[in-house]
C-alpha cells in the first residue's frame, strides 16, 4: 500500500478527523453555539445562525444522524419538530468553551467578547480551566509527546514509535472508562 494511501486510512481512524466530520465547519459549530444558547426549534436556528434552510436542514440532520442531537415532536405544534442535545452533544460543550476562549482571547474586540456564560449558582463568570502537566505546571505544546495508542493503525504504529506497548497497559483503563459511544 502506497504513503498516501495509508496516510489517508490513518486519517480516516483518527478521532479528530472522526469528530471534525461531526462538528468541523462554520455552521456546525454556530449550529451548537445556538444550542447551547437553548434554541431548539428551526426557524430560531436559522434567524439566530443567519443561514439558508437548505444548508441548515443538511446540518441538522447530520448532528441527528451522528447522535448530537435528537429531533424530538414540539408538543404544541403537530408536525413540528425540536432539535435537542443528547448526552454527546452536551459532553461537546467543553471542546465548544474551550475554542470560544481561544476566540475570547485572540479575535474578540477590544471591549471583550459578545457573550460570557456565568455560573448559575454563584452568578460570577466561569473560570476556564487550565490544562496542566502531570507535575500541575500550564501545560505547553513543548511538554507534549505524541506517541501511538493502543488503537493506532500500522501507519500510525510506525509514525509514531514507540509508546503502544509501553503506555497501553497504563492508558487502556483510564480510555475506557472516559469512551461515551451511543
Amino acid at each position: 500500500m502506497s504513503g498516501v494511501k495509508q496516510s489517508r486510512l490513518a486519517n480516516k481512524e483518527c478521532s479528530m478527523a472522526r469528530a471534525m466530520e461531526v462538528v468541523g465547519d462554520r455552521w456546525s459549530i454556530l449550529i451548537l453555539r445556538e444550542a447551547y444558547y437553548g434554541v431548539k426549534r428551526f426557524d430560531e436556528f436559522e434567524y439566530y445562525v443567519g443561514v439558508a434552510p437548505n444548508i441548515l436542514s443538511t446540518r441538522l440532520k447530520k448532528f441527528v444522524d451522528a447522535g448530537v442531537m435528537k429531533r424530538v415532536p414540539q408538543p404544541a405544534h403537530a408536525g413540528r419538530y425540536e432539535y435537542v442535545l443528547t448526552e454527546k452533544g452536551r459532553d461537546f460543550f467543553p471542546a465548544y468553551l474551550a475554542l470560544k476562549k481561544w476566540g475570547d482571547d485572540w479575535l474578540a474586540e477590544p471591549a471583550g467578547p459578545q457573550v460570557v456564560f456565568r455560573d448559575r449558582a454563584a452568578g460570577r463568570p466561569i473560570e476556564y480551566p487550565e490544562m496542566r502537566t502531570t507535575s500541575g505546571k500550564p501545560l505547553r505544546l513543548e511538554d507534549v509527546e505524541v506517541v501511538a495508542g493502543a488503537g493506532a493503525v500500522p501507519f500510525n504504529r510506525k509514525r509514531f514509535a514507540g509508546g503502544v506497548a509501553d503506555r497501553a497497559a497504563a492508558g487502556a483503563k483510564a480510555a475506557v472508562s472516559r469512551r461515551k459511544r451511543t
